[in-house]
């Protein structure tokens, strides 16, 4: 099944952002009557933008010596895009005391009137070179077109995303719609985000630091995986799209940069001098004045960006690059380095703009994601898979017990795969793929979800000290959990980047997993690994999850007595499950033939 867009009458919603008009980067108009004009136009402005410069030279002085009056102040927290367009705006103002653009400038000296003629002699021969280019260029056309070949002549090539443009294109006309990418598989990161760090400095005292995203950009740039993935720009979630799942006065305190507004001492009392010196909600959620509510936001909007190209058919599925973390931040409380919920926010865009009627969002981070079980835990149209470390609610952030449900009409929709055993011995791959096997992929085929969204947290991958996780499970591992979810939704999935804090691991798990979307033959998991038995702590563990959802789904009923078998006695299992029914199915065929045979025909009457 390929991975087609969602129908949705809202499709049109996918993206609300300002059209533009006319951008230096888009496309030129098609017919040979437009360029025309628009060289004109362009040329007339070039001259009069020449005599206004003229005679503003008089005040530039006075302006440079009071640059404060008119001078862009740039915030350091703002995004590339955004300076952008403000220096592009800055650049189309007009500066002050200059004339209006159809009023003569008075007592032009010889001099100047000389500079005219020559300056207009000039516009003019490239008036005519330019009509002599568009004479040659239709043709060129005609004669191409006699032969059969249709041809058209843009100016400009147009660009599938303009550097100047917003993110949204869903302005464009038909005629000018871009190509479709040449990938399949997306990848979003912007540099912006590695700004929200600890003003302190110490990257040793704050796991959560920005050499993570680097180190993962740079690995798939080294393995030339980046080269073979479309690589799409973020932008800054707006305010309205963070209240999607977060409280008004959580969007305003966390969104906004504190400098830019006037603080009263409830507000600054909501954060705390942490020991290293700088300031935090929290000992582990740091916040940097400058820095960390545009890059907070900036991780937001870079995963609504990616999952919304992948839901409108733009990209087969795709990997966000993002910090910080969100899967933790509840409506109101930010916590576990996070600060606003990307995953749940794109969820929740999906269901008002596109209509999505079934998201599976499946969170493999080691620890539970409290926020997104709670923005979602009475709604029954999104399915919340998380498996983590839970010890009987003795590991951060102590939430995700197998006995929570969901509630009302989410009864069901919530599943906690909760590992319960400590270290002793820690859960790895044999117990991942016997999650896997029993709970996640049998609950999330029956569910039949028309997207899939996984809050990639590699804290669980081996490397991970007992604090931050203390479980081995294998980045090669991940990468076939990955290709086992593509199997769902037509392939439509997007994992976003969660936890995970030694480097090595999250790069190798971020390389497998992209290897994966992109539908590169995988390394097969060792002939150890396949004939391992999940651990008694993990059957225990998942026999609970099975005992409370047995219910309210009957497609895990039938794994309640194999889930201690290894993948390839389970595999082998079903093999011979499927022979028997087989062979059952045959013998049934065969015995309705047979007593087809021994009843006699039934004798026509004679003519």
């Amino acid at each position: 099944m390929g991975a087609g867009p969602l129908q949705s009458p809202c499709l049109q919603k996918l993206r609300q952002h300002r059209p533009l008009g006319r951008t230096q980067s888009a496309p030129l108009p098609q017919s040979s009557q437009a360029l025309q004009q628009l060289v004109v136009q362009q040329q007339h402005q070039q001259f009069l933008e020449k005599h206004k410069q003229h005679f503003q030279q008089l005040h530039i002085n006075k302006m440079l010596s009071k640059p404060g009056d008119r001078q862009h102040q740039s915030h350091p927290e703002e995004t590339e895009e955004e300076l952008r367009e403000q220096q592009d705006a800055t650049q189309t103002e007009t500066l002050p005391m200059s004339l209006p653009i159809k009023q003569e400038p008075p007592d032009l000296t010889e001099e100047q009137r000389q500079e005219e003629q020559e300056l207009l002699f000039k516009q003019q021969q490239a008036l005519l070179l330019e009509q002599q280019r568009i004479h040659q260029l239709r043709n060129y056309q005609a004669s191409m077109e006699a032969a059969g070949v249709t041809v058209s002549f843009p100016g400009h090539r147009p660009l599938s995303r303009a550097q100047s443009s917003p993110a949204s294109a869903s302005f464009i006309s038909p005629q000018e719609q871009p190509s479709k990418p040449h990938f399949t598989t997306g990848l979003v990161y912007d540099s912006l985000m590695q700004k929200h760090q600890c003003m302190c400095g110490n990257t040793n005292t704050h796991p959560e630091h920005a050499g993570r995203i680097q180190s993962i950009w740079s690995r798939l740039q080294e393995t030339g995986l980046r080269s073979q993935c479309e690589c799409i720009r973020g932008r800054k979630a707006t305010l309205e799209e963070l209240q999607m799942v977060h409280s008004e006065a959580h969007v305003t305190l966390y969104g906004t940069n504190p400098l830019r507004q006037k603080l009263d001492s409830s507000v600054i009392s909501m954060f705390v001098r942490l020991p290293c010196g700088g300031i935090g909600v929290d000992s582990d959620t740091v916040w940097n004045e400058v820095h960390s509510s545009s890059a907070a936001r900036l991780a937001v909007g870079s995963v609504v960006e990616l999952v919304f190209k992948v839901a409108s058919g733009e990209l087969k599925n795709g990997f966000a690059v993002v910090r910080p973390p969100g899967h933790h931040a509840e409506e109101s409380t930010p916590m576990g380095f996070c600060y606003f919920n990307s995953v749940a926010i794109a969820a929740k865009l999906l269901q008002q703009r596109l209509n999505v009627s079934k998201i599976l969002i499946v969170d493999w981070d080691v620890h539970h994601g409290n926020g997104t079980q709670q923005a979602f835990y009475d709604d029954p149209r999104v399915l919340y898979i998380s498996l983590h470390r839970y010890d009987d609610g003795n590991f951060f952030p102590g939430s995700g017990a197998p006995e929570e449900v969901g509630s009302g009409p989410g009864v069901g929709f919530n599943v906690n795969m909760a590992f319960t055993g400590g270290l002793d011995p820690p859960m790895a791959d044999a117990e991942y793929l016997a999650a896997f096997r029993t709970v996640v992929m049998p609950i999330a085929n029956e569910f039949a979800p028309d997207l899939v969204l996984v809050s990639a947290g590699f804290d669980a991958v081996e490397g991970h000290p007992p604090p931050l996780g203390g479980y081995n499970l294998t980045s090669k591992c991940l990468g076939h959990l990955t290709k086992q979810l593509m199997g769902l939704a037509g392939g439509r999935v997007v994992l976003a980047l969660e936890g995970g804090h030694d480097l090595r691991a999250i790069c190798d798990a971020s390389e497998a997993c992209v290897s994966a979307l992109l539908g590169i033959e995988l390394e097969p998991l060792s002939a150890d690994v396949l004939k391992q038995r999940p651990n008694e702590n993990a059957v225990s563990s998942i026999e609970k999850v099975l005992e409370h959802h047995s219910k309210y789904w009957r497609s895990v009923q039938r794994f309640t007595s194999s889930v201690g078998l290894s993948l390839l006695e389970a595999q082998r299992g079903d093999s011979e499950e499927n022979e028997t029914v087989t062979a059952m199915a045959s013998l049934s065929v065969a015995a309705m033939e047979k007593r087809t045979e021994d009843e006699p025909m039934e004798e026509e009457p004679p003519m």
